[in-house]
């Protein structure tokens, strides 16, 4: 979905990494990893993680960006949910994830309880 969503932006790549974030941001020649914050309770978590960076790779900053206030509650479990409750999700994800999350659960999909990527 990542894919199909960010296709229109020529400057992005989607990729998939196994291992550290920041030895996948040294082998692509990265200097700084830009993470997204929703709430003050990612920034304790996150915060360790960037620390933990910069021991392993000096080189390597990270930067917080916080989200705007109408999106500092969204998350993918609290989308599905809403979805699977037959609450309309349009607006809070772009048309192609909506239409994706709503075939899933017309299929069956998101409904054990089980987590899933959407």
């Amino acid at each position: 979905m990542l894919e199909e969503v960010c296709a229109r932006f020529p400057n992005v790549t989607v990729d998939i990494l196994e291992g550290l974030l920041v030895h996948y941001a040294r082998a692509k020649g990265a200097k700084v990893i830009v993470k997204g914050l929703r709430a003050i309770s990612d920034f304790e978590n996150e915060f360790q993680q960037a620390l933990m960076n910069s021991k392993l790779e000096p080189g390597i900053e990270t930067v917080f960006l916080m989200s705007r206030p109408e999106h500092s509650y969204l998350r993918s479990s609290l989308i599905k949910e809403v979805a699977r409750t037959g609450g309309c999700i349009r607006g809070l994800v772009p048309p192609e994830v909506e239409a994706r999350v709503l075939a899933r659960i017309r299929g069956g999909g998101f409904g054990d309880g089980r987590s899933q990527t959407a």
